[in-house]
């Protein structure tokens, strides 16, 4: 995954500040501790980005959670229905079931790919 690293991908993927991607934007890098699971830092400690822009900025990254549940979903019908050949009804139940499973890592990666909309890496953003 180091060589991704200074892309977009890198960030979303690994959940680190989108413009030093030194440091990770959550308290717990765990997504299934489900009490800590929004629980972020207010800054990077590293280069002092400012995670939270505005008030409700994440309300945004609904949108994008809305997006990437679908690809979970199509994603599971395709292993369900065309790989293991199952029924539709038991293709439904494996969306549900994978959409119940994943739903703390969608919601990350969802926070993620919105943040990455508004920063950019810069390579040399880190303390002097």
């Amino acid at each position: 995954m180091s060589l991704l690293k200074g892309t977009k991908v890198y960030s979303i993927f690994t959940g680190t500040c989108p413009v030093c991607q030194e440091e990770s934007m959550y308290r717990q890098n765990n997504p299934y501790k489900l009490r800590e699971v929004f629980e972020m830092h207010e800054r990077c400690s590293n280069c002092g980005t400012k995670y939270k822009i505005e008030p409700s900025f994440f309300y945004g990254a609904m949108y994008v959670s809305y997006a990437v549940g679908v690809a979970f979903s199509v994603a599971a019908f395709i292993i369900a229905y065309v790989f293991l050949n199952a029924t539709l009804l038991a293709s439904f139940f494996t969306i549900v079931g994978t959409l119940i499973i994943f739903m703390p890592v969608i919601m990350r990666l969802s926070r993620n790919i919105w943040i990455n909309f508004f920063f950019s890496y810069k390579k040399n953003s880190g303390k002097a």
